[in-house]
């Protein structure tokens, strides 16, 4: 079984992480972790691409390392440039996963109804399990 874990560059959620981690240590999976800068054209952006990679980045090294802490090393870790669940999508298409393991929303519900959920998006067009996992504490 093949897992991707999609790291959130807008919000820190390692309750995701922990859950990846614990799907692996079930099914004996590998996991590969994506981040995507969430930046589709630099020329409207209030910042450069650099701050929205340098973001993503973390966010898949924070993640790579909570895996690494659990004893599962991540056969992969990359940063994509462009829209999340696109690439997302074809990310796990490259690695022929089996499962997309992602956070809920960290968007408001205002923003969530304007701008879209991520976790929704992927669930409506990824074609292969979307496992959505909420923050513990909240359920939401």
């Amino acid at each position: 079984m093949r897992i991707v874990l999609a790291a959130n560059p807008e919000a820190d959620q390692p309750w995701v992480t922990d859950a990846a981690a614990d799907l692996v240590r079930q099914t004996g999976a590998s996991v590969a972790v994506v981040a995507v800068d969430e930046l589709e054209t630099e020329h409207l952006a209030p910042m450069p691409r650099s701050v929205y990679t340098e973001r993503a980045e973390r966010a898949a090294q924070a993640a790579t390392r909570r895996l690494a802490d659990a004893g599962i090393e991540a056969t992969q870790t990359v940063v994509l440039p462009g829209r999340p669940v696109d690439q997302i999508i074809r990310y796990a298409e490259e690695q022929s996963a089996d499962l997309i393991v992602v956070g809920s929303s960290a968007r408001p519900l205002v923003a969530q109804r304007l701008l879209g959920s991520v976790p929704l998006s992927l669930i409506e067009k990824a074609g292969r399990p979307v496992l959505v996992v909420t923050h513990p504490a909240t359920g939401g």
